[in-house]
């Protein structure tokens, strides 16, 4: 199946990030809106509580479940936001790794932003994303 989401490359800006810096998807594409993907067990609780890796691994898989049930996948996606309920530094670049290494060569346009704290109990990591699917 053709891909609706085309990542576009700036050469007149850093090369420094891991990410396109913008993406397109035709009219004629499906947008797919999904809600903050959160570290939650199917029972409600939040899994690997205090590990920042753990959690983004957990949110990445509830991410591609959400994503296959509404027809798409990882590869579909066409931006994230990446948040992490932290001050330090070191834990929003261990949980862009764990999501960055999901996406492999689809680097999507990202965000990753420090916030305060994050909507269920001991929650550290969320994935916000819009994705673009051509229905055949």
């Amino acid at each position: 199946m053709p891909r609706a989401v085309t990542l576009i490359r700036s050469a007149s800006l850093s090369d420094v990030a891991e990410y396109a810096y913008a993406a397109t998807a035709p009219a004629e594409s499906r947008l797919i809106f999904l809600a903050g993907a959160c570290p939650l067990n199917e029972d409600g609780s939040t899994a690997a509580v205090g590990d920042v890796a753990g959690q983004a691994a957990k949110a990445v898989e509830n991410l591609r479940t959400a994503l296959a049930d509404a027809g798409a996948s990882l590869h579909d996606v066409i931006s994230t936001r990446v948040l992490v309920a932290s001050t330090r530094q070191e834990d929003l670049v261990t949980a862009w790794q764990v999501v960055r290494d999901a996406f492999g060569d689809h680097d999507v346009p990202s965000t990753l932003m420090g916030v305060t704290v994050l909507g269920y109990k001991d929650q550290l990591v969320e994935i916000e994303s819009v994705a673009a699917v051509l229905d055949s």
